[in-house]
């Protein structure tokens, strides 16, 4: 098991910074050939904007509608998070994950409870879509937590 990615902290300059992350966007998610259960993740990547995955513009930002989503630092710095999460989610006994149904849809949570910090998959047909992933408040951490505690995990 490898050692937690150390956050991508910004410092000031908003354009190197975003080419920075999604260098780790492309290489380790969108590329990196990561799998859950067997299955490969894939990222969505239309409609693309500013030549950029859809998928990575959801990942780093945060809003009710996607065409005003604000970039969100505190999910930009964990960027290199999603894929060590996926990759250790059977390592690391931090991790705890399960599937719930959201709006008809299958989604596995990983969630990483001391860090306060979750990431969604969809199950698709074959594969796994990543959803998002973001830092919880308090009270989402609560539900979460709940909803966990009353369902078993995804066994093969």
């Amino acid at each position: 098991m490898q050692q937690m990615p150390e956050l991508i902290s910004f410092h000031g300059n908003w354009s190197l910074y975003e080419n920075e992350i999604y260098k780790y966007y492309c290489d380790e998610i969108a590329n990196g050939n990561l799998t859950f259960e067997s299955k490969p993740i894939r990222c969505q990547y239309r409609p693309p904007s500013k030549g950029k995955h859809f998928g990575f513009w959801h990942i780093i930002s945060t809003g009710e509608y996607e065409d005003e989503r604000l970039p969100d630092l505190k999910r930009c710095e964990r960027i290199r998070w999603i894929a060590w999460i996926i990759k250790n989610y059977k390592l690391d006994n931090k991790i705890s994950w399960w599937q719930n149904k959201r709006k008809g849809n299958t989604h596995i949570v990983l969630l990483l409870e001391e860090e306060n910090y979750v990431v969604i998959l969809a199950k698709r047909e074959g594969y796994y879509l990543l959803k998002t992933a973001y830092c919880i408040e308090p009270h989402r951490k609560k539900l979460l937590m709940r909803e966990r505690d009353n369902l078993s995990p995804l066994k093969g």
